[in-house]
């Protein structure tokens, strides 16, 4: 069913903060600016690999749904793993009919990338949030 990973979210109180370890800790060159999703909740900036992303999320107001997890986890870490898929509605009717929970409605919505996704519960995946999205069509 999945393709390729194609990031790892990693939940921060400040992107600025975490491009910077990102930037000259680990050398990275190719960090997107960071932009507001709104309809998301979030603020989001990717780090640029040669394999995959890892995809900077910070809240976006009181009622961003980062927020819950940072007050777990106040300096920050990883959110969700994003696998590829072909088809994010047949994925979604397999990934029910083997009995995980897709969370919110189900619908898929546009994510980050600009493509159609959805999030499958922890409980359900060995206590890891999985984003699914359907293949973009200029994949990296």
């Amino acid at each position: 069913m999945i393709g390729k990973l194609n990031h790892v979210g990693i939940a921060t109180p400040s992107i600025e903060q975490s491009c910077k370890l990102y930037r000259d800790i680990l050398g990275v060159t190719d960090i997107t600016e960071r932009r507001a999703l709104p309809e998301q909740g979030v603020w989001v900036s990717f780090v640029n690999l040669p394999n995959a992303q890892v995809e900077l999320i910070e809240p976006y107001g009181a009622d961003s749904p980062i927020n819950a997890f940072l007050e777990k986890n106040p300096r920050g870490g990883q959110h969700h793993v994003c696998f590829e898929v072909a088809d994010i509605l047949v994925a979604r009717d397999e990934l029910r009919a083997k009995g995980a929970t897709v969370l919110g409605t189900g619908e898929p919505r546009i994510g980050a990338h600009g493509v159609p996704v959805i999030f499958v519960h922890p409980k359900d995946m060995g206590g890891v949030l999985v984003e699914l999205m359907q293949t973009p069509t200029d994949a990296h």
